[in-house]
């Protein structure tokens, strides 16, 4: 992935960001240009989300005494200076490492930035690649630091850091180190840098930078001048700086090659596979997590479900699948004792689990995570501790009251959540019948009777049935809803028709409850489809229903009311092939405009939202784990179908592989 000129050095070039990771859920990010467009750009970004080394600010003495500042600022005043970004002829994302070229006439310099996996430490790396013969250059490095969360600002009103010399560089705040050749120390405020991003968002941009110092080298050809930061002040130096370069690209090389083995082939696969790693991290307990986005989300139960087919099926991970599992096991227990926030995380918990036994054939994991799961079940029927609970009349899923959104439509504002949905919502009964069949064929798979949990999925799926058909040829979206005016439990009960992407789970899911209604699948497809289905994925609400927001820009109230109120979320493109699938329906061409969208926004990567409205700008998180996985998840399932297509048309004197078979037997295969 790479640019020229024209990108790098222009205003296009502050809207293109890059990412690299460290594998505990530090990160260093910012843009192919250079500027700091956003609170969270840095060089240093640790797992508890403060941010420590803001940037390193070249500067080259060339031969005969000229200063040629290559870094790039924007100030609250509006000036961009310097602008050293109108020198960079040249950014290159391989292997995951980011690197940029300078050219001031025969002088090149190049840098790369890679960090060390499994510790918060980044390595920035400067080599000068060209000179005219027997030349050399000065390089300095300013080193502007802070130590602050990435969610808020520090200023002048703020004590001053305190930077403290160390051997080959200083700390700062005791907080954090950094390590360079001939440190000179500064010691000076740069007053109101500014971040666009933020003031976008509602959200003060100007922040302070203090220049601790710089660091110093003389470089001919071929020379080089590293820098090492790392969180921890105690903690051991890291390898050297082009050592963490050299293993992040062997890294990169060896993950490519285990998704080769589970079926990654083209450029976008790569990409992809690279693009799931940064979201996959060791938790402090030693087990693996899920990053939900960059840069500011965390780890959550529902995103790191939904994302799990993708993160780790698709590319081949099953063993670190494996141990995440594991340490869910006590998803039961919180369920009853603790507040988990999340009406269908467990659920889909379920599913991933399902998934990945059917996958791996993993007979082992079958029966140590069966008790677990049907532990989920047992905490549903009796009731979280949320106030999520079946209801005996007609044994669906029933939230008491939405009063924290507690579905995947979680947004809040003082006056509580934009998308309250009390009663049952279509998608969480999906899941729950989902998640019935899935303990019934892992039962079956153990040994054991599933006759009781198969009946009582057939229930449910029949109540789905009956309950959510609308009028208007779709699903429901709630059945037994109260009014949003009502969110103590008053007012009438209803059901609400809103069109919405959540009924496509009632068609996609392997024991989905509309599995085998292809007449009703269709009619709710082309109902999604001519309304929610976009170049992105799908909106969150169609246009013509009342609340819809075609824009997610401006403060924290607006962009949290338009969050799913029509906005478009790419993760729902994974459900939209299956279901599609499912009913014997083409998927070309679904896919092709958030491929080409790997290259636009978080480089490699994909964004969490888009606008609902063309040409759908795409705005949230630059980098989504439940998007990554999305696209990751449905080119396997995509291909999958091709070769089973191509298979049962292959045999000679067997039938052909229909429309209305395929589904079936793509699921099967599966399990």
């Amino acid at each position: 992935m790479t640019f020229g000129p024209h990108v790098c050095g222009s205003a296009a070039g502050f809207e293109h960001e890059w990412l690299v990771t460290d594998g505990t859920g530090g990160y260093a990010t910012g843009t192919v240009a250079g500027l700091r467009t956003r609170r969270y750009h840095g060089l240093l970004v640790t797992p508890q989300r403060h941010l420590a080394l803001a940037a390193l600010d070249p500067v080259l003495t060339l031969p005969g005494g000229a200063v040629v500042r290559l870094a790039v600022h924007e100030w609250a005043s509006g000036a961009i200076d310097p602008s050293g970004h109108h020198h960079l002829e040249h950014f290159e994302l391989a292997d995951g490492v980011p690197r940029w070229r300078w050219r001031i006439g025969e002088i090149v310099l190049e840098r790369e930035i890679a960090m060390t996996h499994g510790r918060n430490s980044v390595a920035v790396v400067h080599r000068l690649v060209a000179a005219p013969a027997g030349a050399s250059v000065e390089l300095s490095l300013t080193a502007l630091c802070t130590w602050r969360h990435a969610d808020a600002e520090r200023d002048r009103t703020f004590p001053e850091p305190v930077v403290s010399l160390a051997d080959g560089g200083f700390t700062v705040d005791d907080a954090y180190r950094v390590a360079g050749p001939d440190f000179r120390p500064v010691g000076e405020w740069y007053f109101d840098a500014y971040a666009r991003e933020e003031a976008a968002r509602g959200l003060n941009p100007v922040e302070d930078l203090w220049a601790a110092g710089t660091f110093q080298a003389t470089l001919t050809a071929g020379e080089t001048l590293s820098v090492s930061a790392w969180s921890g002040v105690a903690d051991p130096t890291p390898p050297a700086a082009q050592t963490v370069v050299a293993d992040a690209r062997r890294r990169a090389r060896k993950l490519l090659r285990t998704a080769a083995t589970a079926g990654a082939r083209d450029a976008v696969d790569k990409a992809l596979a690279l693009a799931a790693d940064a979201f996959i991290i060791t938790a402090p307990d030693g087990t693996p997590a899920v990053v939900a986005g960059y840069p500011w989300f965390g780890s959550y139960l529902r995103d790191t479900m939904t994302a799990y087919e993708g993160l780790f099926l698709a590319t081949g991970r099953v063993e670190e699948g494996a141990r995440l599992l594991r340490a869910h096991s006590d998803l039961p227990d919180r369920m009853r004792a603790g507040s988990l926030g999340d009406a269908d995380g467990p659920l889909w918990f379920v599913h991933a689990a399902e998934r990945h036994i059917a996958r791996t054939g993993d007979d082992a994991l079958a029966a140590e995570l069966l008790p677990v799961l049907e532990g989920v079940i047992t905490a549903y029927t009796k009731g979280t501790s949320d106030g999520v609970r079946v209801d005996p009349a007609d044994g669906l899923l029933l939230i008491d009251a939405d009063e924290s959104g507690m579905t995947w439509m979680n947004a809040r504002l003082p006056r509580g959540p934009v998308t309250p949905r009390d009663g049952k919502p279509v998608e969480l009964n999906a899941l729950w019948a989902n998640a019935l069949g899935a303990v019934g064929a892992l039962r079956e798979r153990c040994g054991r009777d599933a006759s009781v949990v198969h009946a009582r999925r057939d229930a449910v799926k029949a109540q789905v049935l009956k309950r959510f058909r609308a009028p208007d040829g779709w699903l429901f979206d709630v059945v037994d809803a109260r009014p949003a005016a009502y969110p103590k439990g008053g007012g009438s009960i209803h059901d609400d028709a809103v069109l919405r992407p959540n009924q496509i789970l009632a068609f996609s899911l392997p024991y989905a409850p509309g599995a085998d209604e292809a007449h009703l699948g269709s009619r709710v497809l082309q109902a999604v489809g001519s309304t929610l289905v976009t170049s992105l994925g799908l909106r969150s609400l169609a246009p013509t229903e009342y609340g819809y927001h075609g824009g997610h820009r401006g403060g924290v109230i607006p962009r949290d009311t338009a969050y799913h109120q029509g906005t478009v979320w790419v993760w729902w493109l994974a459900p939209y092939v299956e279901a599609r699938l499912a009913a014997g329906l083409p998927v070309d061409g679904v896919l092709t405009a958030v491929e080409a969208h790997l290259g636009e926004c978080g480089l490699g990567s994909v964004s969490e939202i888009a606008e609902g409205d063309a040409p759908h700008r795409p705005t949230g998180a630059p980098f989504s784990a439940r998007s990554v996985a999305a696209v990751l998840h449905a080119r396997a399932v995509i291909r999958e179908n091709r070769k089973l297509q191509t298979a049962s048309s292959g045999k000679s004197g067997k039938m052909k592989l229909t429309r209305d078979a395929a589904p079936r037997k793509r699921r099967n295969a599966l399990r």
